[in-house]
Formats: structure tokens, C-alpha cells, sequence
């Protein structure tokens, strides 16, 4: 790995989940050494000087350019209203910033497309953060997936994980099913989606923004055995393998979190700067054939029940 220097992080947005990302990446324990909250940008100055000073931060700016004009930055955190993410990550990818931009990046994949695109043209890491697949948890995942031990993986049951359905079969559907319900202003309030694979493997989810489910676990069922995914399956507190159970303590941060166990997004700020210094600008654990897939995936959902932009 090259010389493990300070990584000087941009922060825009003073919002709920800045807050979690900022608090969660001062939990690590080379947090001072390889990682430094430098500015934060908002819509105003007095809201970003606040969150300065919850975090230390020697900068705060009330406008998002400045971010992009500091040449002390190396990379910047997006975390304000996703309908300002493609804007913001062309303007951070053309100032040579490397970018970690909150999901969803785009609301379709040709937009995705043109973020992704202009970041291999300047040579630059940028990463959707799917914070679900750089959980240590993930990887013993996939490893006992890979490993045979669950024998015929023949379904993926969950609610609302079409990104826990990708990240085990790592591939694209042969056929996607999907039904919806739309509420009056056009927005997808509920649905089911069947995703099919080769070799009779399948996906089945399920996902609400109007109901309150008691129990967002995620189940792989194979020949010889399973896997368990504890509530809430993107950020679990345990995941049952064949022969062991693992458990995923966050410790908490300096700032209250907002959301259940926030802690883990300081893993997707660690394998941040793990890829950059060792000089790598697409993830291996969640990369630009991730980043298409999922995108596309959603495409066709959305097209199936009548969802436009």
C-alpha cells in the first residue's frame, strides 16, 4: 500500500445521515492518522459552522462550491437530498475530488451511467455508498456462499434487499417480475418482486414505505443448509452461517446516531481510503458492474409498475 497519508474529507450536507457518517468514521481507531473531517458545506453557513463544531471541523462553508474550490480536499462525502447527487458528484469529479455519494446515486441507470463515466475519464474513486457491502459481516457472507457449505443455493428471501440478492448470486437476472402500487402523486408506496436466475435460483422481496414491519430479516436457503440475517439485514447486529453465528458490535460516535446502527458506515469511509491509497479506483466489493446491475434492475421494476421520473 502507498505511503498512508491523512485522507482530508469534504462533507456535503448537515443533515441526519452526514451526521451518522461523520460520527461512525470518528469511531475507527486510525481515525486522526489516515482520516480528517476537514470542511463541511451546507445551504447556509451558520447550519455548516454548527456542524463544524459538533465535529471539529476547521472549515465550514455555506455553499457547496467552496468544497469543490479547496485544495486541501481529496475527497468529499455527499449526503444531501438525492435529487442533488449527480449534480454535485460531476461538480466534485471535475475539481479532482474522489467522491462516496449516498444512494441512490440516480433514479436511472443512464444517469448513474454519466457519473461513472466521467470518474474513470479523471481517474478518480467513486463509490455509491451502498454501506450493506463493506460490512465484515457481508464478506463472511459471500465467503460461505462461495465455500459450497450451503450446498444448491435455490432462493434469497427478503424485505425491500434487492442489494442482498445481487451481492450473493453476483449476477444478473435471466427475468424479472414485478408488481407495485402508486399512490396519487405517482410515487411507488409498496410492491413484490421476483427476481430469476439460471439453474432455478430466485429472489423473492418484498418492500413498503407504508407499512412498519416487524421483521426485516433476509434468509438464503440452500441443499444443505442456510443463512439468517438478523433485523435489520442491511446493517445486522448478527448473521447466522452454517456453524457459527457472528456478531456485528458498532461502537457508538461522538454524535447521537439517527439511524439504527449508523456505526457501520464507518466501514464504506474505511474502504474508502483503503482503495485510494493502494491506488485502486473500483470496488471490489461494490463496483461499477454492481453499481449497473442494481441500476438496471431497478429500471425494469419501475417500468413494470408504471414508476416514471
Amino acid at each position: 500500500m502507498a505511503e498512508e497519508k491523512v485522507l482530508n474529507w469534504g462533507i456535503c450536507g448537515a443533515g441526519k445521515i452526514s451526521n451518522d457518517f461523520c460520527s461512525a468514521m470518528m469511531t475507527l481507531s486510525r481515525y486522526e492518522r489516515e482520516h480528517k473531517i476537514t470542511a463541511i458545506a451546507a445551504r447556509s453557513q451558520e447550519k455548516a459552522q454548527k456542524f463544524a463544531d459538533i465535529f471539529e471541523a476547521p472549515k465550514a462553508y455555506g455553499s457547496y462550491t467552496d468544497v469543490a474550490n479547496d485544495p486541501e480536499i481529496e475527497i468529499v462525502y455527499i449526503g444531501v437530498i438525492h435529487t442533488e447527487h449527480v449534480r454535485l458528484s460531476m461538480m466534485m469529479l471535475e475539481a479532482g475530488k474522489h467522491v462516496v455519494c449516498e444512494k441512490p446515486l440516480a433514479p436511472t441507470w443512464q444517469e448513474c451511467k454519466k457519473v461513472l463515466d466521467y470518474a474513470k475519464e479523471k481517474k478518480l474513486l467513486f463509490l455509491e455508498a451502498a454501506w450493506s457491502r463493506f460490512f465484515p459481516v457481508y464478506d463472511a457472507i459471500k465467503e460461505e456462499v462461495n465455500s459450497g457449505k450451503l450446498g444448491d443455493i435455490s432462493i434469497d428471501i427478503g424485505i425491500y434487499c434487492i442489494q442482498f440478492a445481487c451481492h450473493v448470486y453476483g449476477e444478473m437476472p435471466e427475468k424479472i417480475i414485478a408488481t407495485g402500487s402508486l399512490n396519487e402523486e405517482g410515487v411507488d408506496e409498496d410492491g413484490c418482486v421476483i427476481l430469476l436466475y439460471s439453474g432455478n435460483r430466485k429472489a423473492s422481496l418484498v418492500y413498503s414505505g407504508k407499512t412498519v414491519f416487524g421483521n426485516n430479516t433476509a434468509t438464503i436457503l440452500g441443499s444443505k443448509g442456510q443463512i439468517f440475517v438478523d433485523d435489520c439485514f442491511w446493517c445486522p447486529k448478527s448473521v447466522k452461517l452454517t456453524e457459527t453465528t457472528l456478531e456485528n458490535k458498532i461502537p457508538e460516535g461522538p454524535s447521537p446516531y439517527n439511524f439504527y446502527n449508523s456505526g457501520g458506515l464507518r466501514y464504506e469511509a474505511d474502504h474508502a481510503f483503503k482503495l485510494i491509497r493502494s491506488g485502486q479506483l473500483d470496488s471490489p466489493k461494490y463496483g461499477y458492474k454492481d453499481v449497473e446491475m442494481i441500476h438496471k434492475i431497478i429500471d425494469e421494476i419501475s417500468k413494470q409498475i408504471g414508476l416514471k421520473y
